[in-house]
């Protein structure tokens, strides 16, 4: 299995209402390389958004509109994934009910499959279930800022990721 970490901005709550507008992952596995990285910008789907939620991403809407087709990042996405990652890729982000729900939208709407399956999971859960507690929170483990870029995003919650592996244990199978 390969380790996979999503992190996407959007201007709404829900795919297909709202659009999908930044896309980050990358390959869990050590020194998180550039080339372990994927990032796509995509054009709205929907005239829906909320100025609030695009205002996260730092965004103005005329900029989303010049973004990429939402089909050719997800081909993208597919490709990146079948070029980088080895074995079966495992998803897993911050927020997997939010992160997810785009993502796997955004696949069975442009590509009609999702090469993750059907499931992922969640750091936050994961974090929560070893330190015992469900009121602790992981993100002090990130040593990248925390900046809504979904790359950085990302890569923050992928060192989050192997420090559970390297200082409190995790057994997790890296490929």
């Amino acid at each position: 299995m390969s380790y996979v970490m999503v992190d996407i901005e959007a201007d709404g709550p829900i795919p297909g209402e709202y659009s999908m507008i930044q896309l980050g992952a990358v390959v869990v596995r050590d020194g998180l390389e550039d080339r372990d990285r994927f990032f796509g910008q995509l054009r709205p789907i929907s005239e829906n958004y909320l100025p609030d939620a695009l205002a996260v991403s730092g965004l103005s809407r005329a900029e989303t509109q010049q973004f990429d087709d939402p089909r050719t990042v997800m081909t993208q996405f597919e490709e990146w994934l079948q070029s980088t990652v080895k074995n079966r890729p495992i998803f897993i982000s911050d927020n997997n009910g939010f992160d997810w729900m785009f993502v796997c939208w955004y696949f069975h709407k442009f590509l009609q499959r999702n090469p993750f399956g059907h499931s992922s999971q969640n750091l936050g859960s994961l974090y929560k279930g070893i330190a015992g507690d469900a009121r602790q929170n992981f993100k002090h483990l990130r040593r990248t800022a925390h900046t809504h870029h979904p790359v950085d995003d990302a890569v923050g919650n992928a060192e989050a990721l192997l420090t559970l592996r390297d200082e409190f244990g995790l057994k997790i199978q890296l490929e």
